[in-house]
Formats: C-alpha cells, sequence, structure tokens
C-alpha cells in the first residue's frame, strides 16, 4: 500500500489527488478524488463565486458523502469539467447506489484564468476525466499546475502590475494520529503576505519599479479618488480544500471549512472582497475515530491553509510577462 505523503493533501489516507496542466494556454484543473466518500462542507466567502453542487453540502440537505472536488480554471467554462470526475468514478464503480446506476457526488469551485493569451482555453470534461486517471495518493506537486497553472496574484493595481499564483499544499499530522491537510490554488486580487514575518511576498508591483508595492496602503492613501477603472469580475480567487482523517458530521465540516477560512484572511491582502470567489471545501474521510476538539482541530485547518498558500506562491515560476516570488524582493507591511 502506497504511504501517504507529507505536507500535502494525500497526506490524508484515502485522498487522491491528480491534475491536468496546459501550460502554453496558462490554465487546468485539479481532481481531488475520494472514491468511498468523505463528509464534506463548504464555506464561500468570496462575492464573485463559480461553484456546482455546493447547495448539497448544506448541513439541512439529506445527501452526507461526497466522492469528489474538481478545482478548475477557465472561470464559469470550467464548470463543465467536473463532469470528467464524475465519469471516471461512476465508470470505476463509485458514487451513491441507485437502481438504475451508480452516481458520485462531485463539487467543484473555478477561478478565472483566461487572461493570458487572448483566447478562450478551458479545463473540459475530458481533461477532468484525464487527470482523474493519473490521480494517486502519493501526488504532492506545487506551483504552476493543474488549477495553479494560470494562477496570478495582486491585481489590485491592475493586471500588467500582478504576480504570479499558483497551487500550494501543506499538512500537518497531531497526537494520536489526526491529519489535517490543505491544498489551495492562489489566484486573489490581493497581495500575498506571510504572516510571521509582516512581508508581502507577491502581490501587486509598482508600475516603475517593478517591484512589490503595498497595493492595499497605496489604495487606501488615495481612497477619495480610488475607483477601478474597468472594474474586475471573476478575475480573482482563492479555492481549495482542506481535508483530515478524523470522522465529521455536515455540520461540523461546514464549520471546518467556515474556520479555515481564516487562513486565507492572514495571508492575502485584502481577502473575500466583491471581486474574489474564494471557496473552500472540507472532507473528513473517518479512517480515524478519536475523540477530538471541533475548535482546536478548525483553529489548526486555518494554519495549515495559510501554509499551503505561502506554498502555492513560493512554488510558483515566472512566465506570461509576470515574475513570481522568488523575482521579488519581500516588502515590509506598513
Amino acid at each position: 500500500m502506497e504511504s501517504p505523503v507529507p505536507n500535502s493533501l494525500t497526506a490524508v489516507p484515502g485522498v487522491l489527488v491528480g491534475h491536468w496542466t496546459d501550460a502554453a494556454n496558462g490554465t487546468g484543473c485539479t481532481v481531488v478524488l475520494t472514491p468511498a466518500g468523505a463528509c464534506g462542507g463548504v464555506d464561500v466567502r468570496g462575492s464573485s463565486p463559480g461553484t456546482r453542487e455546493t447547495d448539497l453540502l448544506d448541513p439541512i440537505t439529506g445527501v452526507d458523502r461526497v466522492h469528489g472536488i474538481v478545482l478548475s480554471g477557465g472561470s464559469a467554462y470550467g464548470l463543465g469539467a467536473a463532469h470528467g470526475a464524475l465519469r471516471w468514478l461512476a465508470e470505476n464503480g463509485y458514487g451513491w447506489y441507485t437502481p438504475a446506476a451508480r452516481v458520485p457526488i462531485v463539487s467543484s469551485a473555478i477561478l478565472y484564468d483566461l487572461a493570458f493569451n487572448g483566447s478562450i482555453v478551458y479545463p473540459t470534461e475530458t481533461n477532468a476525466y484525464a487527470a482523474c486517471q493519473t490521480a494517486s495518493t502519493t501526488e504532492a506537486s506545487r506551483g504552476n499546475i493543474g488549477a495553479g497553472t494560470g494562477c496570478t496574484v495582486g491585481k489590485l493595481l491592475g493586471f500588467a502590475n500582478a504576480s504570479r499564483g499558483g497551487l500550494g499544499q501543506a499538512s500537518v499530522t497531531l497526537p494520536g494520529g489526526a491529519v489535517v491537510a490543505a491544498l489551495a490554488a492562489v489566484n486573489a486580487i490581493g497581495d500575498i503576505v506571510d504572516p510571521t514575518a509582516a512581508r508581502i511576498i507577491a502581490g501587486a508591483r509598482d508600475p516603475e519599479s517593478g517591484q512589490l508595492a503595498d497595493a492595499l496602503a497605496t489604495a487606501a492613501a488615495r481612497f477619495d479618488q480610488f475607483l477601478f477603472r474597468h472594474p474586475p469580475q471573476r478575475e480573482n480567487t482563492t479555492i481549495g480544500v482542506v481535508a483530515t482523517n478524523l470522522p465529521l458530521t455536515k455540520a461540523q465540516a461546514t464549520k471546518l471549512a467556515q474556520m479555515a477560512q481564516a487562513g486565507v484572511t492572514r495571508t492575502t491582502r485584502p481577502a473575500h472582497t466583491m471581486y474574489d470567489g474564494d471557496c473552500l471545501f472540507a472532507l473528513g474521510t473517518g479512517t480515524l475515530d478519536i475523540p477530538y476538539e471541533l475548535s482546536l482541530l478548525g483553529a489548526i485547518a486555518a494554519q495549515v491553509v495559510a501554509a499551503a498558500v505561502l506554498d502555492g506562491v513560493r512554488s510558483a515560476s515566472a512566465g506570461f510577462g509576470l515574475p513570481s516570488a522568488s523575482d521579488l524582493a519581500p516588502l515590509a507591511l506598513r
């Protein structure tokens, strides 16, 4: 049996991850599979979300197991990719039993990455199916892969002055064997901040120097004049999955997703804006049944999500005329 991989979402036993990447067009998708089923929850915090099958994760609904999560580029076009994961799961005998067929439950969230080459290229059902075919319990890639392929951050001062984002992962193993892990595709309008160092590590850049500009401080200094000339529409978001091997009810999974969003807030300045579609899914596989305190689990999940966000940006590569965090000098917060 393959061993779980530390510092990745696949550190949680029974979770599979796969990617499809189109590096030339700056787009891709990531599939997170729990073929045996996991209890799911979701927290949609941004005001420009693009999602599928999130209503059924509400604690008042009857379906309490999900079999896959698809994170996709392509904006609203990318929502169609989720059907590829549904088809793969069904063909392999996974999903809810019905008299006619197995019906897998696959939720999805998308991010906007259509800005790179001017053409509308986006992940399709076929691409997500291919990602499922290569999904494994040892996949631990990060950076500009899958849903992180076309990610950018720091667009508060315009796309031309942004930096590269990416896909990040992190995990922690706790006393007693509990595992909390996260995967995040970081495509925020805001700057990305290392909260421990109180420094911006990627984000909006000064148009003249090309170095980090502290977009929020710059915009706030001219609050009475700052308006977007061309307001962004769904062009920004951080989407991701936090998972644990502990058992969760739907209400607990929802609370876990909600508390985990604090990790986005700590590392993204600003977060959860009118122009972001920030969405986090939570999964509990229940393979380890020990007593635990939900509030403590949620606080730890927030730390793991924060680490995944930072990992996504630090693992990104320069491309499409935009620098990565490794090309930029960190900037102390003002």
